[in-house]
C-alpha cells in the first residue's frame, strides 16, 4: 500500500506510524482537511471501531506539535485541522452552513510584504479568513423571508 505524504513526513520525523495514526493520516490527506476531531473519529470508526476519541485527540495534537497539521478555528468553537502544507491559501467560510472553501490569492503574499516593509514586522505566519454566506444559505435565507 502507497504511504501518504502524511505519513512519509512522519517517517521523516523518526517516529512510529502506529496503526491510529497511519488512519488519521490517510483521513487527513484523503478528506482535504477542515475536518473536526468528532468527523475524524467517525470516518476512522468505520475502519476501526475501537478507535477512542481521546486517541484521536493525542493523535491531532501530536501531528500539531510536531508541525504535521495545522490546527484552525474557522467557524464557531471548533477546531478544524488540515494537513500542513508549503504554499498558502486561505479560507471562505459560510456562516450560516459551515462549509469551508480553500482558495489561493496570488497577490496576497505582495500585499503582506508591503505590510511588513511599512509597519517594520518579519510576517512569520498568515490566516486569512472570509466570512459570509454560501449561495444555498443565501437562497434559503431568501426563501424564509417571502
Amino acid at each position: 500500500m502507497t504511504k501518504t505524504l502524511l505519513e512519509r513526513k512522519i517517517q521523516v520525523a523518526g517516529e512510529r506510524i502506529t496503526p491510529q495514526r497511519k488512519l488519521i493520516a490517510a483521513i487527513l490527506q484523503e478528506q482535504g482537511g477542515h475536518l473536526s476531531a468528532d468527523e475524524i473519529h467517525r470516518l476512522a470508526r468505520r475502519q476501526n471501531p475501537r478507535l477512542s476519541l481521546a486517541t484521536v485527540y493525542r493523535t491531532l495534537r501530536w501531528l500539531k506539535v510536531s508541525g504535521l497539521v495545522r490546527e484552525l478555528r474557522l467557524n464557531g468553537e471548533r477546531h478544524h485541522y488540515e494537513v500542513k502544507r508549503d504554499e498558502g491559501h486561505q479560507h471562505i467560510v459560510c456562516l450560516g452552513c459551515g462549509r469551508v472553501i480553500e482558495f489561493n490569492c496570488g497577490h496576497c503574499a505582495n500585499v503582506h510584504g508591503d505590510l511588513a516593509d511599512q509597519y517594520g514586522f518579519r510576517i512569520t505566519g498568515v490566516r486569512v479568513k472570509l466570512v459570509g454566506y454560501c449561495a444555498n444559505c443565501q437562497a434559503r435565507k431568501h426563501n424564509e423571508t417571502q
